[in-house]
Order: structure tokens, then C-alpha cells, then sequence
């Protein structure tokens, strides 16, 4: 059976952005350093959006994922940057009940409950499913989540997006890997227990 895995950079305090929810990448609480750039190259290249992936010429196949899904919100972030499908190499699916129609015909939406549709994803032949954020559909999947793998940068933000952004609920998971990168930040797996 496929795994959903919440493949996240969160800070040492639990966020995933700032307050504003603005694109998080390249702040500088998130610093894409190369030997970070290397790591998810070799082995998570296909959540790299296709516009990096074309200019590192990463063009290989998927190494864990076939699917990403999202949230609105957080689906929002590359269409203000004018991306309507940053993962043309995945399936696609955002979960929205305010959005009617797709911004492009490859991405899906789905207004129906995330965790019955992610349920029945997978029960579906494929790789692992990407639950690539936000907060808030993290906390509603939680009870689906299998796998999280956290890029935890060395940084304290105070206040943003948490990791997961939802009513108390505890779900206990155990260590199975921790990679610790040079320029500070670790990537740590944990499987739900």
C-alpha cells in the first residue's frame, strides 16, 4: 500500500512559513544550501518544481513520489508567482472548496473529504503520495499521514504556519533516519508507530 508522507521544511519552533504565508523558499530561515540542494536531488528530486528541476537539469525519473497533494493555500503560493503547475511530473491534486475550476487541466481538485480521498489514493497502485502542505490540511490528514520527513533548518521564526495547524490530536510516530547536513540542516524520517 503507498505511504502518504508530509515532506516538509519546518524551523525548530514547528512552522512551515512565515506569518504572511508568502512563499518560503530561499528565506533566509530556509536557505537552500548545496549540500541541502544535493540531498534532495539525489533522493527526492521530484519534489524540486519543474523550473528548478529544468535548470539543474534534473530530468530523471521519480525516486519516491508519483503524486503531490496540497492545499489551497498553499497552491496559491505559485500561482501568485505565475505557476499554475509547479509539479508537471507528478500527479497533482489540490484540495480546495473555494476553487471551481483548475488554473490548468493536469492539476486536480478535489472539494470532497481529504482523508477519505487520500484514503482510497491509496489503496491505488503507485509510489508514495507527497503531502507537501499546508498546515492546515497536514492537521486534517493527519490520521492518514504514514511518514513524515522533516527538513529541519537550525532557525526560530517566533510565529507562522505551524507544521500542523489543527485541534489537539495526539498521533505518535518513532525515529527511523536522521541525515545531518553541513550546512546545518537535518533531515529527520519518522514512521507512524
Amino acid at each position: 500500500m503507498r505511504r502518504l508522507v508530509y515532506y516538509v521544511a519546518t524551523t525548530l519552533d514547528g512552522f512551515i512559513a512565515s506569518p504572511d504565508r508568502t512563499d518560503p523558499s530561499g528565506a533566509d530561515f530556509f536557505a537552500m544550501t548545496p549540500d541541502l540542494l544535493e540531498h534532495i536531488v539525489q533522493h527526492f528530486p521530484e519534489t524540486l518544481p519543474a523550473a528548478a528541476r529544468q535548470a539543474l537539469g534534473v530530468d530523471g525519473a521519480a525516486v519516491v513520489f508519483d503524486t503531490v497533494v496540497e492545499g489551497r493555500r498553499s497552491y496559491q503560493v505559485g500561482l501568485d508567482a505565475g505557476v499554475a503547475d509547479a509539479y508537471p511530473h507528478l500527479r497533482h491534486v489540490v484540495f480546495s472548496r473555494s476553487m471551481k475550476t483548475s488554473p490548468d487541466s493536469a492539476v486536480e481538485l478535489v472539494d470532497s473529504d481529504p482523508v477519505e480521498f487520500v484514503a482510497r489514493l491509496k489503496e491505488e497502485p503507485g509510489m508514495d503520495i507527497w503531502l507537501v502542505g499546508g498546515g492546515a490540511l497536514a492537521a486534517a490528514l493527519l490520521p492518514q499521514i504514514d511518514r513524515l520527513v522533516l527538513k529541519l533548518n537550525p532557525s526560530v521564526i517566533g510565529s507562522g504556519v505551524p507544521l500542523f495547524d489543527g485541534p489537539f490530536a495526539p498521533n505518535l510516530f518513532r525515529p527511523v533516519e536522521e541525515v545531518s547536513l553541513a550546512g546545518g540542516v537535518r533531515v529527520v524520517t519518522y514512521d507512524r508507530r
